[in-house]
């Protein structure tokens, strides 16, 4: 059984105080920390690159979860290597290049992870289930945060988690988007074992939110 883990989503912080944001994360217990990396072409908004989280890296011991939502991220992988990260996620939708593209992530140390968009089929992601560390399931469409979860992409997540169950594998299943107390619960049940949050953790008390959250998976 892969341990659920919890990650808090620094798109939802202070962007202009992410030393004090990552220790807030650091001592709620959070396991991960997801960083949006967003280029203004794969998904409407602008946030940051490699450069800051090589800051970041500099304040903070959490396992840096890079999720990459731009166009050709094969471009982007050795600086994030170097930046720090621990893991990065790229789109199948912005690469037709996937398999050598999750590769390259994988020769560099790093854990290597492909994503789906609401729209996207688990088929479209089959042949690469051998090489990833973990599968994202976008549970809203990717580009802002606060949106409403899309409980209809939880079919994708009870698939995956049967695909991994026949074929004897052992990605992980992480689920992005309208995370709280509520949709948690309904996530596991699917199947998915990591949990990225963002504007429920932050709108109030972190670590609350974060105990929150382990509460209903455990509950």
């Amino acid at each position: 059984m892969l341990q659920d883990k919890i990650a808090p989503s620094i798109l939802a912080a202070d962007f202009a105080n992410f030393a004090t944001e990552l220790a807030r994360i650091e001592e709620t217990g959070a396991e991960y920390v997801h960083i949006d990396i967003m280029d203004g072409h794969f998904v409407p908004n602008i946030t940051f690159g490699a450069d800051v989280v090589a800051a970041m890296r500099k304040h903070s011991r959490l396992f840096f979860d890079c999720h990459l939502m731009v166009e050709n991220p094969e471009k982007h992988i050795a600086s994030f290597a170097k930046a720090g990260a621990d893991s990065v996620t790229i789109h199948v939708e912005a690469t037709p290049h996937i398999h050598g593209a999750l590769q390259q992530i994988k020769a560099t140390g790093m854990q290597a992870s492909v994503a789906i968009n609401p729209g996207t089929p688990v088929e479209a992601i089959l042949p690469v289930l051998g090489l990833v560390d973990q599968v994202l399931v976008m549970t809203v469409n990717p580009g802002f945060g606060g949106q409403a979860f899309l409980p209809e992409t939880l079919e994708k997540v009870a698939a995956l988690a049967a695909v991994r169950q026949e074929k004897g594998l052992s990605y992980q299943i992480e689920v992005d988007g309208g995370i709280d107390d509520v949709t948690v619960r309904a996530a596991k049940a699917a199947g998915a074992n990591v949990f990225v949050a963002g504007s429920y953790l932050f709108k109030g008390d972190l670590t609350a939110g974060v105990n929150a959250l382990r509460d209903n998976l455990h509950g």
